[in-house]
């Protein structure tokens, strides 16, 4: 093993208090947390949706629509702001219709209130993302699972799971829903039918998400919400996922060109800690993302001025030779990346055949690519990755896939997550190990140090110190003050909060 064991004497010294360590050395003070990032005990409220009646709703947006493609006929070549804008004026019309029959029917003229939020409906309906919106408009809210139309979730932050009203009057018009948004979002060659009972969108604020029907009782649907979507390494310092010593460790690694894979299960924060090291690449340095969806937003973020986000693309559903007609995949893009004169490479997420096309780029380019890669504990990387090399057919082996690991991939960052809300505690989401892969060791595997892993005897699960990786002199020609690795809880002021502890 290379490297320097920083705490070889097993015996558990009595804790003490360290000195909290300056925010990272190479950067200004970290800014407080966003808002929108804070946790609200109380849970999502949406006391508006009720007043609204979503049939007449239904009924109104279909008349809205049915006028304004009259109004597209004429004027073919309007803009979709144009169209919001005369949309906006013939939902108000339409409601004021409405309000006047329901003045007569009642006795009593509706309130501004009520009228209002049937507009807010209306809207949401014809322009946005229905009953769905609400939940895409609040900033705790992380996932929306839909399970049929009258069976609705929302998790939010590191909170319960909260039921919610329906999001569709029927199955079929949830499908519609469906239908609408992969329209507006310029994805028309993504829907759903028999023939294609799957969908996978781009939502316009970045959410992801994807739709299951036909194959199942019912139309189930997941969305997957960006909370932290400008996030850097201070501002996951901020949340709690790494402490300032670990940002700075990660921080030097990206300006020393190490190739890194961020590994870990669903929903861990892979694609939130990737876009956060991302954003310590120059920003005149060229760089390409690719990316099945949009998620990373590193061509949004007003940081990097030289980058080509690439994103796949599905086929017509024709199949010829097991693929489909039209169809880019996230390996197909890798190739002609090579030719945009990038300095760097970002995989979204390495999830099939394109981890051979991704190795060899880490083999053979200058350095410094990133990408996320499914795996449910630090052990299982390597045989993860020899898996997907399986399926890229050809002469493909598990030794080559050992070999070109490697050689290609510098360091492993592993993000776990503690689920305790099930017995009234929270969401924990952190670093657990980095682990530096130094070359082919036993049996062709690749060999790794564990510079950074949990210490069970001090109560800690977070990534903290422990040993010197074998490229620490890379690190600090970049900057790196290797006397943080020194630090045996790193900057942590105490262990992490759990309910349960590890015996």
């Amino acid at each position: 093993m290379h490297g320097r064991p920083l705490h070889p004497d097993p015996v558990v010294q009595p804790v003490q208090h360290q000195t909290a360590v300056d925010p990272l050395p190479w950067r200004a003070a970290a800014p407080p947390p966003h808002p929108s990032t804070q946790r609200d005990p109380r849970g999502p409220s949406y006391d508006t949706q009720n007043s609204v009646d979503y049939s007449v709703a239904t009924r109104l947006k279909k008349a809205v629509a049915e006028k304004l493609a009259e109004l597209l006929k004429d004027s073919p070549g309007m803009s979709a702001q144009a169209q919001a804008q005369r949309g906006r004026a013939l939902i108000n019309e339409a409601v004021a219709v409405w309000a006047d029959a329901v003045a007569i029917e009642r006795g009593r003229s509706t309130t501004p209130a009520e009228d209002r939020h049937l507009a807010e409906a209306v809207y949401d309906l014809l322009f946005r993302a229905g009953r769905l919106q609400k939940y895409l408009d609040d900033p705790r809210v992380e996932n929306i699972l839909v399970n049929g139309h009258d069976d609705v979730c929302v998790d939010y932050g590191d909170a319960r799971r909260v039921p919610v009203p329906p999001v569709a009057e029927s199955d079929e018009d949830l499908k519609e829903l469906l239908r609408d948004l992969a329209r507006r979002t310029g994805q028309s060659e993504r829907t759903l039918s028999t023939a294609n009972p799957f969908l996978a969108l781009r939502l316009e604020d970045g959410s992801r998400l994807q739709a299951i029907t036909e194959v199942t009782p019912k139309t189930y649907v997941t969305i997957r919400r960006h909370r932290v979507r400008d996030v850097d390494l201070p501002g996951l310092v901020e949340l709690g996922s790494i402490d300032t010593t670990l940002a700075a460790f990660l921080g030097a690694l990206i300006r020393a060109k190490k190739n890194v894979m961020i590994v870990g299960t669903q929903g861990v924060g892979k694609t939130s800690l990737l876009r956060a090291m991302a954003r310590e690449i120059p920003p005149d340095e060229r760089i390409g993302t690719m990316e099945t969806e949009y998620e990373l937003f590193l061509h949004e973020n007003g940081h990097h001025r030289q980058i080509v986000p690439m994103e796949s693309r599905l086929g017509n559903g024709e199949r010829v030779d097991g693929h489909s007609v039209g169809e880019i995949t996230v390996g197909d893009l890798i190739y002609p990346a090579l030719r945009m004169t990038l300095s760097r490479m970002v995989v979204g997420e390495v999830r099939g055949p394109e981890v051979v096309p991704m190795l060899r780029v880490m083999t053979n380019g200058e350095g410094g690519s990133l990408c996320t890669l499914h795996a449910r504990e630090p052990h299982m990387v390597f045989d993860r990755i020899a898996e997907l090399y399986m399926e890229y057919g050809g002469n493909m082996t598990e030794s080559l896939a050992y070999k070109q690991a490697a050689n290609g991939i510098n360091f492993i960052v592993f993000v776990k997550m503690v689920d305790e809300t099930a017995i009234g505690g929270r969401r924990h989401r952190f670093v657990s190990h980095v682990l530096e892969v130094t070359g082919t060791g036993e049996m062709g595997r690749p060999a790794t140090n564990t510079v950074f892993g949990p210490r069970p005897e001090l109560d800690e699960p977070r990534a903290v110190p422990l040993m010197h990786p074998a490229c620490l002199p890379d690190l600090m020609r970049v900057g790196f003050p290797a006397h943080l690795l020194d630090l045996s809880r790193g900057s942590w002021q105490a262990p992490l909060e759990l309910k349960v502890r590890a015996a």
